[in-house]
């Protein structure tokens, strides 16, 4: 099995993907997600995940490689030390120098968080055609794909609960709302007034970026991911695809071209 982890801000979200006869599977077989704490300890971890693996019918031994992305430095170490204390393997760590493969624009590719790349891996990989994938995390980022498959760059904006959460933080009576459609767009209390100007400006943030990356990419395919994307793929009809697992997707591509890469280049030698 394939243990794909993709750690960001506020959540990682774990994948194993099933190898037969050295090819491994295009969607993962389970997921789940762990909250991210950076305080907590590679053993915290791991005995979390060796539970989960239990639960699935599924022993330490049948993880045969780890791929992961990471925006979270602190917490890649402390994985790449779980992985090697209860799996005996070393991680794949995605990046635009590890994967040398990655054909880019991007001036300073190092600087391309590793979800962003793996979205933009998948997306291709998955539809052969320019691409926009919007990941609807802690910030919001909209990755696009050209016709030829290359990473061309994008856009990043603070994430729907980013907007919430300093919007309590900076006034004095305003509380923390959640991220939802409300029934009206006028709001009849102070709670949904926050809720409609959360919802709807964000609605209006995405339709204008989107707006403005069409006319630079010729009818791009739209993918939403994240954990808002079912509730702004309601609003947002231009998305044409939702896709949760399309980061730990991008990571089994690019871990499964670095591995073919190394492979035949040990066969050359």
């Amino acid at each position: 099995m394939f243990l794909a982890i993709d750690i960001g801000n506020t959540n990682i979200t774990c994948g194993l993907f099933e190898i037969t006869a050295k090819k491994i599977s295009a969607a993962p077989l389970h997921t789940w997600r762990l909250e991210t704490s950076a305080s907590k300890t590679a053993d915290e971890y791991g005995v979390v995940c060796l539970n989960i693996l239990k639960e699935l019918e599924f022993k330490q031994t049948d993880i045969t490689s780890i791929g992961m992305a990471s925006v979270v430095p602190t917490l890649t170490s402390t994985f790449c030390e779980l992985s090697k204390k209860y799996f005996k393997k070393n991680v794949f760590i995605l990046s635009a120098s590890t994967y040398k493969d990655l054909k880019t624009s991007y001036t300073y590719p190092d600087e391309a968080g590793a979800d962003r790349i793996a979205n933009a891996l998948a997306a291709f990989e998955e539809y052969k055609q320019a691409a926009i994938v919007i990941d609807f995390g802690t910030a919001t980022t909209f990755d696009c794909i050209n016709a030829q498959g290359r990473y061309i760059g994008g856009v990043i904006a603070p994430g729907p609960r980013i907007s919430a959460e300093s919007l309590a933080k900076k006034t004095a009576q305003l509380p923390f709302a959640e991220i939802k459609k409300p029934q009206n767009i006028i709001g009849k209390s102070t709670m949904e007034c926050i809720e409609s100007g959360l919802y709807y400006g964000y609605i209006g943030l995405v339709k204008e970026i989107l707006t403005a990356l069409k006319s630079e990419l010729h009818s791009p395919k739209i993918i939403a991911t994240g954990g808002l994307a079912d509730t702004m793929a309601k609003e947002l009809k231009s998305i044409t695809a939702i896709d949760p697992d399309i980061t730990l997707k991008g990571i089994c591509i690019a871990y499964r071209q670095n591995h073919l890469r190394r492979v035949s280049k040990k066969r050359s030698i």
